[in-house]
């Protein structure tokens, strides 16, 4: 990159590796260095939490609002009843009305520990708006009319979220197709509505990006811009955010604080210095220094970015919790079996564990044990559950499981028990 900004945001984006593409990085930049400027990330309700896939853009948020400029975050209501077919290999569910609205609620929840909400009347202050206050008051007809002469199909078929799923002859519903003419159309809507002069999104946003761009110049003459950050890879090229367990959740209700310290603790060594720069708020010299870190001592940089994107996520005494509650199982358990006489379930050490409760009817007739570690979350199928034993990764109560088709019964759960998914990974299991 040639051009060196002068506005702080942007300095940050560089200098913490969040820029990818920018439609006028120069005129962008004159436009913050001009005064407060509105920008806006859209998230589709389609689960009731994000995950660390969607935590690059909320971080970029978060550093807008801290260098002084507004940040919007824009509700999908409207688009999720469509779906966003980028990198989507088939057409999502739809939801119902009531479905989304629950969603919403969940996710408003994550924004509330990145960035902060007040009245909207305010300098910096952040706000959520619902693109359905919009979108479902569109008439098809002057819709189509007034902005879908502004589209080219042609050059609508070059993007990668279209051409991608027609390469691999893969059902794109008309419904889908029209989800980049809506994108678009908030992007003028915000513009309308709150001075809106950028949007920012993943890498993968572009093509719908830069169509709210150009819309919103063409329809009102403005003069807007598009930024985009890279989408994570971690460093063996596995897609930020996934494990085997499924999706690393931002809210506490789908995620424990506890696993989701792990899942930082656990950063791949050459990683660490990258995920700090982004994930974090620390001070680039420290990250410099935590980076260099080789050897054994990179783990002390591993559990300083855990506890600085745990408490960023679930906050400061949670983060705590989860390092102790970690230290705790590591150092003190080496010593102490699980199933001895004096065991206690130490808080301090079984907090944050995720926990199974079962009742008495559900185990009438036993449970197996490839079931527990479906239900407690330690294995994302019945299949991977089975492969876990196979593999030598299952423990109950600190003992190789081997047999698949072992059934606990009630007597088994008279005390709770203790399940293991490798070194890393526990669950306590219990009668309600």
């Amino acid at each position: 990159m040639t051009y060196q900004p002068k506005a702080e945001f942007l300095r940050v984006m560089t200098a913490r590796g969040f820029l990818q593409d920018c439609t006028d990085l120069e005129g962008l930049d004159k436009a913050l260095m001009a005064g407060v400027v509105p920008a806006y990330v859209g998230y589709d309700c389609t689960a009731p939490s994000l995950h660390v896939g969607n935590l690059l853009s909320i971080m970029m948020l978060h550093w807008f609002q801290e260098t002084g400029h507004q940040p919007i975050v824009l509700m999908g209501g409207g688009t999720t009843k469509v779906g966003d077919p980028s990198g989507k290999d088939e057409s999502r569910q739809l939801l119902t009305e009531d479905m989304i609205a629950q969603n919403m609620a969940g996710i408003r929840a994550v924004f509330e520990r990145f960035i902060s909400f007040e009245d909207a009347s305010g300098g910096g202050n952040a706000v959520m708006r619902n693109n359905a206050d919009w979108l479902d008051e569109l008439r098809y007809i002057p819709f189509l009319r007034d902005y879908g002469r502004h589209f080219s199909v042609n050059r609508m078929l070059t993007f990668d979220s279209v051409r991608l799923r027609l390469d691999r002859e893969q059902n794109l519903s008309f419904l889908e197709f029209n989800y980049m003419l809506l994108q678009a159309y908030d992007f003028l809507e915000l513009y309308r509505r709150a001075d809106c002069l950028l949007q920012m999104g993943g890498s993968d946003q572009w093509g719908n990006i830069v169509n709210g761009v150009d819309l919103t110049r063409r329809v009102e003459g403005a003069e807007v811009f598009g930024l985009t950050c890279p989408l994570i890879t971690t460093a063996d090229g596995a897609k930020m955010g996934k494990t085997a367990a499924g999706a690393v959740w931002l809210n506490a209700e789908m995620l424990s604080a506890y696993d989701y310290w792990q899942f930082w603790r656990n950063t791949a060594d050459a990683d660490v210095g990258r995920f700090l720069r982004l994930f974090t708020t620390l001070p680039m010299d420290e990250i410099d220094r935590l980076e260099a870190l080789e050897g054994q001592e990179i783990n002390e940089a591993k559990k300083v970015l855990a506890n600085a994107a745990t408490a960023m996520a679930h906050g400061a005494d949670a983060a705590n919790d989860a390092e102790q509650a970690a230290k705790a199982l590591f150092q003190e358990l080496k010593h102490t079996r699980f199933d001895s006489p004096n065991r206690s379930y130490q808080p301090a050490i079984t907090q944050g564990w995720p926990t199974l409760e079962l009742t008495s009817k559900e185990i009438s007739e036993g449970i197996s044990i490839v079931q527990l570690f479906v239900r407690s979350g330690l294995a994302a199928s019945g299949k991977e559950a089975k492969r876990l034993i196979a593999e030598g990764g299952a423990r109950l109560n600190d003992e190789p499981v081997t047999d698949p088709g072992q059934m606990l019964g009630a007597s088994d759960l008279a005390d709770p028990i203790k399940l293991s998914a490798g070194k890393k990974r526990h669950a306590l299991v219990r009668l309600a």
